[in-house]
């Protein structure tokens, strides 16, 4: 990893915290003992669906959530958008099975920082996680494409009254993100555009920004999204498992 990566984390007094959610237990597991062997890293809570994803980010306060997308009850996405309401300074992979779907573009939409598919080999969850936490985002290009049409969209719809105004892209935050969309990798696009990898990452970052900061404040004006209503579940005495 990068340097800057590195001391995000390795060189904090303090341990990135983070919160796992998915509704396999053994998946959680997984994730944990690898994150546990990372060195300022701490693993502070896991839940197993987002109802106790959001209650726990309210308990626990992490940097980092690691949260699936398909889960019963209340999903990854309407969790997701609870906790950047709540909680935006956490930063939020989403665990999912297909990167190029609906979901995740509606996850990434509501607040999520970055993804995993859940076939990514164990040991690099720890590099996401330095990633993030580091202020990197991390997009496919059709992720970026699907981000190109939601700006426009955003744009071209009608103000209404008592709401906020639909965020714009500078010129330069398009012209990054239309090359992520063309397949096109950080140092690649730093170089076609004259500027340093850093630069690149930040107007990624100030692109996601935008958007997460229009979706909070579409949610305080009483924007409701089917994902944000839990579909009524069995329960049992299982409760999420709280890590010191």
């Amino acid at each position: 990893m990068a340097d800057d990566v590195q001391s995000a984390v390795g060189g904090s007094a303090e341990p990135v915290r983070v919160l796992i959610c998915d509704d396999h237990a053994l998946f959680r597991r997984g994730l944990m003992m690898v994150l546990e062997e990372e060195a300022g890293v701490e693993v502070v809570a896991e839940a197993e669906n987002g109802a106790e994803a959001v209650a726990m980010a309210e308990d626990f306060a992490p940097d980092v959530v690691l949260m699936d997308v398909a889960m019963p009850g209340l999903d990854g996405i309407g969790a997701t958008r609870q906790i950047a309401l709540f909680h935006p300074s956490a930063r939020i992979i989403m665990l999912t099975v297909n990167s190029e779907g609906d979901e995740l573009f509606e996850a990434i939409r509501s607040g999520a920082t970055a993804y995993l598919p859940k076939e990514t080999a164990i040991d690099d969850v720890a590099a996401t996680v330095r990633a993030v936490v580091a202020g990197q985002t991390v997009l496919t290009p059709d992720l970026a494409a699907r981000l190109l049409d939601e700006f426009v969209s955003l744009a071209a719809a009608p103000p209404m009254p008592g709401h906020p105004v639909a965020p714009t892209l500078a010129p330069r935050e398009r012209a990054v993100l239309e090359q992520v969309a063309a397949g096109g990798d950080n140092a690649s696009i730093a170089a076609d555009l004259d500027v340093s990898e850093n630069t690149v990452k930040n107007h990624l970052r100030n692109v996601l920004g935008k958007l997460h900061l229009h979706a909070r404040s579409q949610s305080t004006h009483g924007v409701v999204d089917a994902h944000d209503v839990p579909a009524p579940v069995a329960t049992d005495d299982e409760g999420s498992s709280p890590r010191a």
